[in-house]
């Protein structure tokens, strides 16, 4: 097994009892110790719970009485999942916990995306949950979460929901007996980098020389949930030097498209003080869903359909402006070196000379701000040169030996 400790089956035991119970069989049977966690408030528990929803809610500071008595559902959700996330960070640092799987609908995705930011990256972590079929970034936040649909609901054992839950204690099987991990060796630096598909080559570049060199470089994909994992990654202190090179999520923050990172995208180095070269890739863009999805105000801008499940939009000069006030402010507020290179010939793959999001006006209008509003300490490289140009990536890669002794000066 991965690690020492049982897995914990966590939900609620007055509603989901027989689901549970059937996933706890077919665990021990498979000679995996199971240690059940109650997180029910109302209904008496169906299957006996190893730990109960007492001592749940105690380690969220309440009782089970008082959120029986309040009649608020949702304010039993959050606590019930605090005090679970409590237990689980507990028990897993005292060598009880291998794993958890979580059954149900919506409250047990919320209970899992608590249980889950509380359990440390490798620790296998499954939701089954008819929730997974929709909009699954609330549930996985940072984490390395595996989930499945189970076709039905969780209502019950029968033809089609056992081999759905079978295969989920199967899953959690194969991810405790796994072979050991190999041990991954480096002799340089960790590198936490950002690509989107339009930036591939530049990043690969940059990756390959690094690696050449011993570091170890860390790919995020910038689609919103993966610019969050790389700022949480940057506050822990993960990554010697950043290499931020796509930096589109601020466009989706700004007009509203699917892959926001949020307010804090492009804060975390700054605030930890770690060296970081930045550049603007794909900021030419805002990501949508299927076409029809596109909002009304937006459906007579340059589209483009990147697949039948992504529509792109050219970003307009006032955005862009905007867009580079934004990272100018955001940069300014740095604590340690930073550097940002822009290729002026094109933010991304289809943006350059020919491509069908090219249009150096509104790309000039980033630059701008850029110039305007960048503060004077910090090196702002223009580049004639698109962004896939390997001359670009040679840029890049300078600017990271510049950070990186910066960083061995201790300046």
């Amino acid at each position: 097994m991965s690690a020492a400790g049982s897995v914990h089956l966590i939900g609620a035991l007055d509603t989901k009892g027989a689901e549970y119970g059937f996933v706890r069989d077919r665990l021990t049977a498979a000679g995996i110790p199971v240690t059940l966690v109650d997180t029910g408030v109302l209904g008496a528990p169906a299957v006996a719970p190893d730990i109960p929803r007492e001592e749940v809610a105690a380690a969220a500071d309440t009782d089970i009485e008082r959120l029986a008595a309040s009649a608020d559902r949702n304010l039993a959700v959050q606590a019930m999942a605090a005090g679970a996330a409590a237990v689980v960070a507990a028990r897993r640092s005292a060598g009880l916990l291998s794993g958890v799987l979580v059954l149900g609908g919506s409250n047990a995705g919320h209970v899992m995306s608590r249980v889950a930011a509380a359990l440390p990256l490798g620790c296998p972590k499954m939701l089954v949950s008819t929730i997974v079929a929709g909009d699954t970034r609330p549930y996985v936040g940072t984490s390395d979460l595996v989930m499945m649909y189970p076709v039905v609901d969780i209502a019950g054992l029968n033809s089609v929901s056992v081999p759905v839950l079978a295969q989920a204690a199967d899953a959690m099987i194969g991810m405790l007996r796994g072979a050991p991990l190999p041990v991954v060796e480096r002799a340089g630096r960790s590198v936490g980098c950002t690509m989107f598909g339009v930036t591939t080559a530049c990043v690969s570049a940059v990756q390959a020389d690094l690696e050449e060199r011993g570091d170890e470089v860390q790919v995020f994909h910038a689609t919103g949930t993966g610019g969050r994992t790389f700022e949480a990654l940057v506050e822990a202190g993960a990554f010697d030097i950043v290499a931020d090179l796509t930096t589109t999520e601020l466009a989706d923050e700004l007009v509203g498209g699917v892959c926001s990172a949020g307010p804090e995208r492009l804060t975390a180095a700054g605030r930890r003080g770690i060296p970081q070269v930045v550049s603007v890739g794909a900021l030419d863009m805002a990501n949508f869903g299927p076409i029809d999805t596109v909002p009304e105000r937006f459906r007579e801008r340059r589209l483009l359909a990147h697949n039948p499940s992504v529509t792109l939009m050219r970003t307009d000069a006032a955005e862009n402006a905007e867009i580079g006030r934004i990272l100018a402010a955001r940069l300014n507020a740095a604590a340690g070196f930073v550097e940002v290179h822009v290729p002026a010939l094109g933010f991304s793959q289809i943006s350059a000379p020919g491509g069908p999001f090219h249009d150096s006006a509104a790309d000039r209008a980033l630059i701008d701000a850029l110039r305007a509003d960048l503060d004077d300490r910090i090196p702002l490289h223009i580049h004639d040169l698109a962004i896939n140009d390997p001359a670009f990536a040679d840029q890049i890669v300078a600017a990271l030996d510049r950070a990186r002794s910066h960083s061995e000066k201790g300046e």
